[in-house]
């Protein structure tokens, strides 16, 4: 690909920006964007900059990635370090690519259009498996080697932080280096280094890459992929992860940020000047989870439940409105309805809001804390309806899974929402959790009946004149997720999850219910990549170079395809996905410490086989290990 001079920016025409899809996914130019005009000045000055170029990059298009709080946060962070400028990057849809290819124009930053070649260190944010692809592809349209061991001292450093990086065997042929954590404390240690590095490029002993990485390794959280080897058994498991330096951790731990209050968080926000997927502002009530539901990952790798106090909490979003003009506020995280101080703060900023036509929003709530009064209150308008997820259709299974709701809490919190109105009623369930027979997929039908029987009894009981009940009922396919109880389990086989599926489209059949259901084929391949392990390096590059991008978008997706290449590497899908783990298996993740012992899980795995639930964080310590951080809900007690 052509270079353009350093640092010069990149030209797009009109006429460019008018053949493709929503041109503003690369015009830049937001309200809130950071554009830090010394370094401009310095760069046409003196041709260089002392600066650090820092571009965070999203493997999807500008809609998704605009839409993720990490991108926020960390732009904030990275740009309040005096000696960085970050600007951001997006993966270009499929018109774009395409004519960036056929008018040899690299892949640039929004906020001064320069080339990704040209910037100091690419940080790639991953939060979905799905999106591995499309980091080759930005790789590839900034003109950078898309393998580690290809790039010379003048390539830029590619980095990757996110949920998915806690297993990141499959990417770390295409990875310089890995933060496990939270990054907003990391990263700034890491750019001290990373000064250090581009500072000795002015001397007569400039640092070489390989230096500047075994530093970078010397931070909490950093993982470098290259100083470790991994070799592997006669049957194909992993015999052995080990460092192949001196001085290199057996063990890379998590970073977690102990004080939220503390935490740097971006009131002054970006405001994308085009519609993106979830176009409200943000607050972020605290981290981590107290239920410990076994097939989910976020709930054990996020410990321990750190909270951000309500006074702070309601500060920011008063800022944030004033900064941004945003008339919706969404509250995040993983159980908003476990946040200890929701119905104060939700009193405050409501209050705070009072004539500003501006509304809180709430995600999924646990129908065990469903709150009438709370949800009035947060909803300017009921058409958007409410979200519950039971997971589990029978009693048996939700104990498994310790979901920790009854069926008597889901009756008694949709009969509230009844009589208050509502008749919009959205229910995610999961296939193929393990233990499950057709009984409880049945079971599942089973309580959607029962649910909307009860929505005529209430409308019998109440004489209320009830709307029609639009219920909406989807089912995703479990996959066994590293640092879970559930990591040891087989996925379900296709056939299997076909003969569920169809279980439920014939008794689910009525005007009142609507059934939707995940792609089978994405989820297969997300389990393989899931759980892989450094072998799916040459996968995924053989797979790019054919063309597959954008995997995360079901029309773009070919389980076949991937099922070939796969095949011809030597590699089957049914050794990631269907074949059960013994407690003895060293995993391709193992080498990388959440802070939840594995001892820990084994036995959350055997309390699931024995139908045992575990209580909450609040209610009982059961020593998972986070408490070895030193701070957050294991200490609120004490």
């Amino acid at each position: 690909m052509n270079r353009t001079n350093k640092y010069a920016p990149v030209v797009l025409e009109r006429g460019d920006l008018l053949s493709v899809e929503n041109p503003a996914r690369y015009t830049g130019g937001e309200w809130g964007i950071t554009i830090k005009q010394e370094v401009l000045d310095e760069i046409q000055r003196t041709g260089e900059t002392k600066y650090i170029r820092y571009a965070f990059c999203f493997p999807d298009i500008y809609e998704i990635g605009m839409s993720n709080l990490a991108v926020r946060i960390l732009y904030h962070v990275l740009n309040q370090c005096p000696d960085v400028w970050c600007e951001r990057a997006f993966s270009p849809w499929k018109d774009m690519d395409r004519l960036m290819r056929e008018k040899y124009i690299p892949l640039f930053s929004l906020e001064s259009k320069t080339s990704l070649r040209d910037f100091d260190i690419l940080g790639f944010s991953l939060q979905y498996e799905m999106c591995y692809t499309n980091v080759l592809q930005m790789l590839d349209l900034s003109g950078i080697p898309l393998r580690s061991c290809d790039r010379g001292e003048d390539d830029p450093i590619i980095t990757a932080g996110g949920p998915v990086v806690y297993n990141i065997e499959p990417m770390t042929d295409f990875l310089d280096l890995v933060m496990i954590g939270e990054g907003e404390e990391m990263i700034v240690e890491f750019m001290a280094e990373m000064k250090k590095y581009k500072d000795s490029k002015k001397t007569g002993q400039p640092m070489t890459r390989e230096t500047f990485l075994q530093n970078a390794a010397k931070i909490e959280g950093v993982y470098i992929p290259a100083f470790y080897d991994v070799s592997y058994q006669e049957d194909g498991t992993i015999r052995e992860v080990k460092p192949n330096r001196p001085g290199i951790p057996a063990k890379i731990r998590k970073r977690v940020i102990l004080d939220m209050d503390l935490a740097p968080y971006p009131t002054q926000s970006i405001v994308p000047n085009t519609k993106i997927v979830h176009d409200r502002a943000y607050l972020e009530l605290f981290r981590g989870c107290i239920r410990g539901c076994r097939f989910c990952q976020a709930g054990f790798v996020y410990r321990p439940v750190r909270e951000k106090s309500a006074k702070v909490l309601c500060e920011q979003g008063i800022e944030i409105e004033k900064a941004t003009g945003y008339d919706e506020l969404g509250m995040l995280s993983l159980s908003t309805s476990d946040y200890s101080e929701l119905p104060g703060l939700t009193d405050r900023l409501l209050s705070a809001f009072d004539g500003h036509h501006t509304s809180l929003s709430l995600p999924s709530m646990r129908v065990d804390s469903f709150s009438l009064e709370l949800t009035e209150k947060v909803s300017e308008t009921r058409k958007s309806g409410l979200t519950f997820a039971p997971e589990a259709g029978t009693q048996r299974l939700r104990d498994v899974i310790n979901k920790g709701i009854t069926e008597e809490d889901i009756m008694t919190s949709l009969a509230l929402a009844f009589e208050g109105g509502w008749s919009s009623v959205k229910l995610y369930f999961m296939l193929g959790l393990p233990t499950e027979t057709l009984e409880d997929v049945i079971g599942i039908a089973d309580l959607v009946r029962k649910i909307e029987k009860l929505y005529f009894e209430v409308g019998r009981k109440t004489g209320q004149r009830m709307r029609r009940l639009e219920m909406t009922v989807s089912t995703s396919m479990f996959i066994p997720k590293p640092f879970t109880p559930f990591q040891w389990e087989r996925q379900n086989t296709m056939d299997e999850f076909v003969q569920k599926q169809q279980i439920l489209r014939d008794r689910l059949r009525s005007k009142n219910i609507k059934y939707i259901w995940h792609d089978l084929d994405t989820s297969v391949w997300e389990v393989v990549i899931a759980r892989g392990d450094r072998r799916l390096g040459p996968v995924l590059l053989e797979g790019y170079l054919a063309g597959h991008i954008f995997d995360a978008w079901d029309d773009c997706f070919s389980l076949g395809k991937w099922m070939t290449v796969l095949e011809k590497h030597g590699l089957k899908s049914d050794f990631y996905a269907i074949r059960a783990r013994t407690p003895e298996e060293v995993f391709p993740w193992d080498h990388i410490d959440c802070g939840v012992r594995k001892d820990f899980l084994l036995r959350e795995r055997e309390r699931a086989y024995a139908e045992q639930t575990t209580p909450s964080c609040r209610e009982h310590c059961e020593g998972c290990g986070a408490a070895g951080f030193g701070g957050g809900v294991c200490y609120e007690s004490k």
